[in-house]
């Protein structure tokens, strides 16, 4: 995690100077700042692994293991979440786009897929070695970034980036527990290493905070939230093509279709409906929007791994009620929707109806769960009338909208 102040080396890091740079750090206040390919590439890339944690959670919670599946699904997205965020804001701050950083980037990469490749082991055989390999890839990759940004600085900007590298290095020592502890410590140990992972940046960071770009940040967030949505979009569609094969009976099937659609429109309109960049202004800021969206990220996921399993109770594929699959979609949705509430939206509301659309509209979705076979197409309309609202809102205030 960074800041906007701008270090004494800052530079604008817009022009390539050649196959190697020195990694100085990029000023805040760069004009045109936007997503690179590279990062782009990198979302993609992650996505991956994302894709996979949502199919084994599918899997889990149709067996009648939610519990089970949810803890494994809460350990596996912070790997992913984790790295994919420690690396975006690490290149707001020093991308070089040289040689040497698109390959340690490509490593980063690589590690993801490992990672990746392991998720069904974690969560049918709860052996998380690829798992651990995969993250120690990615983390190590990246620690060879922070060795590289403090060759090229010195003083409290230098001591930033080697406490960055210690902290980094110490960590993945103590993910080893995770392996090989017995399975019912996993849990705490989980706990412990999130916690002191997530201690890192602020410890690191304490005498001096490294720079960012705000509208960077807030661009590439917003990019993987869009990732992630689409990535819900597809998952629905696979869990329709699936039902589908099994029977050709669409009655069933249309009403959790056209409710996960509108759930997924909805969840989008909702997250760009305010700049989420004006509420970067400062390190505190910024550690809690970047962490909260944890549960942005991990809560739209859910709602298409959601989706496929009230596909699968629908036509009888599931071993869970009714009531059980219409919460796998309301709760990650409540859950989407407050959070987003929380970070940012809410710091752009006037007066008790704007603040409480979006709290009431998560109520209202969680009550849809009692709603039986219409449970997903009804928190789909609810969410569509909490656009709705906030839009009609925002005629009192041209200058936002509120939804």
């Amino acid at each position: 995690m960074t800041s906007p102040s701008a270090s004494p080396s800052a530079s604008t890091g817009s022009s390539r100077s050649g196959p190697v740079r020195p990694m100085h750090a990029r000023r805040p206040d760069e004009a045109h700042r936007a997503a690179t390919p590279l990062e782009l590439f990198f979302d993609l890339c992650f996505v991956v692994a994302v894709s996979q944690a949502g199919v084994q959670l599918v899997h889990a919670v149709a067996e009648g293991h939610a519990a089970e599946g949810v803890l494994n699904y809460a350990m596996v997205f912070f790997a992913i979440w984790w790295a994919w965020m420690n690396f975006t804001w690490f290149a707001s701050a020093y991308d070089t786009d040289d040689v040497p950083y698109r390959v340690v980037t490509l490593i980063q990469i690589a590690g993801v897929l490992i990672l990746a490749a392991g998720v069904s082991r974690a969560f049918v055989q709860q052996d998380y070695i690829f798992v651990y390999i995969g993250y120690v890839v990615m983390r190590l990759a990246l620690l060879t970034q922070w060795l590289r940004a403090a060759a090229s600085s010195q003083g409290a900007e230098r001591r930033t980036a080697l406490r960055y590298v210690i902290g980094i290095a110490l960590c993945q020592v103590g993910w080893a527990a995770l392996v090989f502890a017995p399975q019912g410590l996993r849990p705490w140990v989980f706990l412990v290493m999130a916690i002191a992972e997530m201690a890192v940046p602020p410890i690191a960071e304490r005498t001096m905070a490294t720079s960012w770009h705000a509208h960077h940040i807030a661009e590439r967030y917003g990019l993987f939230t869009i990732i992630v949505l689409g990535e819900t979009i597809l998952a629905a569609m696979v869990g329709v093509r699936s039902a589908l094969d099994v029977s050709p009976e669409l009655r069933d099937l249309l009403p959790i279709a056209l409710g996960g659609l509108l759930i997924v429109f909805a969840a989008w309109w909702i997250y760009f409906a305010v700049p989420a960049h004006s509420r970067l202004t400062s390190n505190r800021e910024a550690f809690l929007w970047g962490y909260g969206h944890y549960v942005i990220f991990a809560s739209a996921a859910a709602i298409g791994a959601g989706l496929e399993v009230a596909i699968e109770t629908a036509i009888h594929k599931s071993h869970i009620s009714t009531t059980a699959a219409a919460a796998s979609v309301t709760l990650p949705t409540a859950a989407f929707l407050l959070t987003v509430w929380l970070l940012h939206a809410r710091h752009f509301k006037r007066g008790a109806l704007q603040q409480l659309t979006l709290p009431v509209s998560a109520l209202a979705i969680l009550a849809c769960t009692f709603a039986g076979e219409w449970a997903v197409l009804a928190a789909g309309l609810v969410a569509t009338a909490t656009v709705a609202v906030g839009e009609t809102l925002s005629h009192h205030r041209p200058a936002h909208r509120t939804a």
